[in-house]
């Protein structure tokens, strides 16, 4: 996992061209990971990956995004919280109705 991270810093330290690119280089990364999380927890909710056929005709489905803001100390995001049709899915990393603040 270490290496992993180190790669990862190195990629983010090749984006960034001064100080300020930092942080919002790391929120961009902040929130494309808590958008894969999401994305991860609704594919095992359903069984399927989004688009797999297996989807079809198995009594629920993806319906769309919802928007939640959450703020931290990098500054204010917004999520797309994946929604199923039948409306079960319940995101374990961020919880519905819940408030944030990260890192304060």
């Amino acid at each position: 996992m270490q290496d992993v991270k180190s790669q990862l810093a190195r990629q983010v330290a090749q984006e960034c061209k001064t100080v300020e690119d930092v942080p919002n280089t790391l929120k961009d990364l902040f929130h494309r990971t808590l958008q894969e999380i999401l994305e991860t927890e609704m594919n095992e909710h359903l069984g399927y990956e989004k688009n797999d056929v297996t989807g079809n005709n198995s009594g629920n489905s993806r319906n769309g995004y919802s928007l939640k803001s959450i703020k931290t100390s990098l500054g204010e995001t917004e999520l797309d919280i994946p929604r199923d049709r039948n409306g079960r899915f319940e995101p374990q990393i961020i919880k519905k109705y819940e408030n944030f603040s990260f890192f304060q």
